[in-house]
Formats: C-alpha cells, structure tokens, sequence
C-alpha cells in the first residue's frame, strides 16, 4: 500500500478540530482496554501493553474523520511513531539490551551482586541503592542512563535477597528521577530555564528546596524498610573484573559521554572480556548481542504505537483543549501555579516525554508566570518537578519501559512502589500551598 509522502501538518486548523474529550479519547480507551483487562485477568502479565496500544490507535485513526484517506492518516500516525525523540529512545533499548545481554553472560550481574552485598549492610540495601542512583543521576543528568547503570544490579540483589524484583527496581527509578529533575546537565533543566530566563543555579536553589527533603523522606522509608532485612553476602568469591562493565557505564556516564558511545563502548568491552575469560567467542559475542536486541522488541514496538498514537491526538486538537480548559479560570498565584502543574503534567501525560513537556508548555507558562507576577526560578522549578512526577509513573514512559525490560517484570507492577515520584509531587504541592521558599515564591 502506498503512503503519502507529502508533509502532513501537526494539527487541524481550530476551525475544524475536533470536540476535545474526543480528541483525548484514544489515551481513555488505552487506559480502559490495559487496565480492565489485566483487572478481569487477575494479573498485569497477561495483557501485553503493545496489545492495548494497537487498539487505542486503530480506534484514534477511526476518530480522525477529518481526513478522508486511510493512506494520509497512516502518514499521520507515522510521523509520530518516526519522531527523531521516539527514535533516539528506541536506538537506546536496542543497545541496552546488547550491553545488558552481553553483561550478564560474562558473569556481570553475578559478580557486582556479591560485591554488594559485601559491601552494604543488608538493613542499609534498599537506602544504599537509592542514594547511589540518586548520586549517579544527578551526576550525569539523565535517568535513562541511571536505569542502564543500575536495574540489572538491582534485579540481581532482589533474586538474591529474596526481595520483590519490582520493588527494587522502583528504588533505582526514584533516585534516577532526583537527578533527572536537578541536575545542571538534564535536558528538562534545560527546557525549563530556558523557557522562563532564569538560571539554571537559581532554579537549582528553588528546587532543592523540594527534591531534598523529598528524597530525605524516602531515604528514611527505606532505612525503616530495610531494618527487616537479612542479605547474608554470597559464599562465592567475587569476580572483580565481572565489575567492569558496571563501573565503565558508570564512570563514562558520569564523564559526561553520550549514552548511546557509552552503551556502544560498553557493548565492545563486554565482547573483550568475554574472549578473555572464555565466556564466549565471536559467534557466542554476536548471539549474545542479537539476543539482547531481541528481548527489547516489544518496548520498540510499544515506542513506535505510543508515539503514532500520541501525535493523532495533537493533530486532533487535544493538547490544545488541555491547555486551553487548564488557563480559563485562574484566579491568584496559587491558581497560576497550580494551572501550570496541572498543564505541563496533563501534556507529559499525552507525550510520554516530560522535555517535550516543557518544551510545549513553556512559553505559555511563561505568559502565565508574567500575568499573575510568578518568580521565573519557581515556575521553572514546578514545570520540572511535574513533569518528572508523571515521566517517574506512567508505564509507556521511557524510564519505566526500559525499566521494567532490564528488570523482566510489568511496567504496571513497578507503579506502586514509586515511593519518591509521588512524595516530590506531595512536597511540590506543598511548596505551592505554603509558598515556600518563601525567598522565591
């Protein structure tokens, strides 16, 4: 079947949009079909989210009526799903899966889970692995390279220790989101300051004021947490240059090295050590890359049918209807506040993307933040925390996808145990209804 390759626009011109509800409806039906079936299951296993995705976006070209050919709403649907935003986050699974595959048959994951459960105390496990990813992302302003880093260590621990795989793994994505939200190199910093002209250093000042006793609350859970924990270290020596790998991620990350070079490089060292020990040979290198691809096919295509979907609905008119019921009736700053929490997470919420989050949002909230005479390094602050309160929760998002593929537990099961993203959400709340830092609010 033929595709029309001409340009199709983003969106309708206003006069023929379509009802907005109508317009978000596709990301209802989505919801509807993955949650009531894995409800009427009994279990969030069974239901494949890529099995959801395709009929929400089946229903979403359906609603499209605007557009009379099937071959143009294709088109439509493909420049999202081939967003360069979508492809960047595919090409990272693909050579996620390669470095997680290729760590784990040299021995990896075994050797850096007897390492640490030498080194920490088991009631000090869970707050340990917290603050290490919090350390880490905050280090190299990205929570995917977080996750890269720490999920298959983390999973390692929880099948050793006996404690819930998507439990851990949740830890490690709540201290990816600490850096991700403050760190001076993350791109949502970036987006954010930029579209309010402040500094990043006074955003920075703003936002700790909410991210750190966030992340004090939840470092203290977990201590309560762990004091039922027993991890009796391994009998096993460690195999210390099993640890390579880990440590290279790490360090090359927190160098600054893009995540793609640094999963690339980790990849050839794999391949290196692996000749070395004589865990595998080039034929075994290669098996062992193409099955680590492999097992990242449905998060691709669950990126693919998200992002098609996701752009019917701008073409359609719904994130325009968000933002235009978000800004009708503010009152006071704490209303302007709120409506700009409300907007860039209800956005976040429909891209799966929280810097195109921001991006979209920002100059609006810039007009909203110089109407009601909002301080710029706290609007900027609030457009970062929420974005990063819906990117930490939402299962189609980024993190949690690659998350929940490195770990091989559902999305939907990680949710739960989101315990810094909510308490973030809790304090930055907060900080709107009490205006604090007073200095800024």
């Amino acid at each position: 079947m033929a595709i029309n390759t001409e340009k199709t626009p983003h969106r309708l011109p206003a006069g023929k949009r379509m009802n907005g509800w109508l317009a978000l409806s596709p990301l209802l039906v989505f919801l509807l079909v993955y949650l009531v079936s894995s409800l009427v299951a009994r279990d969030f296993y069974k239901v494949p989210v890529a099995a959801a995705f395709i009929i929400a976006s089946a229903y979403a070209m359906l609603i499209t009526r605007s557009v009379d050919k099937t071959d143009d709403k294709i088109s439509i649907f493909s420049e999202g799903a081939g967003n360069r935003n979508v492809l960047l986050m595919i090409w990272i699974f693909v050579l996620a899966g390669a470095f997680a595959a290729t760590a784990k048959d040299i021995g990896a994951i075994d050797a850096t889970v007897n390492a640490t459960l030498k080194i920490l105390p088991g009631k000090l496990l869970y707050a340990g692995l917290f603050l290490a990813a919090c350390f880490i992302s905050m280090a190299i302003g990205t929570s995917v390279g977080t996750i890269v880093a720490l999920v298959p260590i983390a999973a390692g621990i929880a099948q050793e220790t006996g404690v819930g795989v998507p439990f851990m793994t949740a830890v490690i994505i709540g201290g990816a989101f600490f850096g991700d939200n403050l760190s001076f190199i993350s791109d949502t910093t970036v987006a954010a300051t930029k579209s309010q002209g402040c500094s990043m250093r006074d955003k920075f000042r703003v936002n700790l004021w909410i991210a750190a006793p966030s992340a004090i609350l939840v470092a203290a859970l977990y201590v309560v947490l762990g004091l039922k924990v027993e991890a009796v270290p391994s009998a096993q020596a460690v195999q210390w240059l099993g640890l390579v790998p880990y440590l290279l991620v790490i360090g090359l990350a927190l160098a600054g090295v893009n995540v793609v070079t640094v999963l690339a490089i980790g990849i050839g060292v794999n391949g290196v050590i692996g000749w070395v020990t004589g865990a595998y040979d080039w034929i075994g290198w290669m098996a062992s890359i193409g099955g680590g691809i492999g097992s990242m096919g449905e998060l691709i295509i669950v990126s693919l049918l998200a992002g098609g979907m996701l752009e019917l609905i701008r073409y359609n008119g719904g994130l325009d209807f968000i933002i235009r019921a978000l800004t009708r009736r503010i009152r006071g700053p704490r209303g302007a506040y709120f409506s700009i929490a409300g907007l860039v997470s209800l956005v976040n919420f429909c891209t799966a993307n929280n810097t195109i989050a921001i991006i979209t949002v920002g100059p609006l909230a810039k007009d909203i933040s110089d109407r009601f005479g909002l301080d710029p390094r706290k609007t900027a602050s609030i457009l970062d925390t929420f974005s990063c309160l819906v990117q930490g929760i939402i299962p189609y998002g980024a993190q949690m996808l690659m998350a929940s593929g490195l770990a091989g537990v559902s999305a939907a099961s990680i949710t739960g145990y989101l315990y810094y993203p909510f308490a973030l959400g809790l304090v930055a709340a907060l900080s709107i209804v009490f205006r604090f830092p007073g200095k800024y609010s």
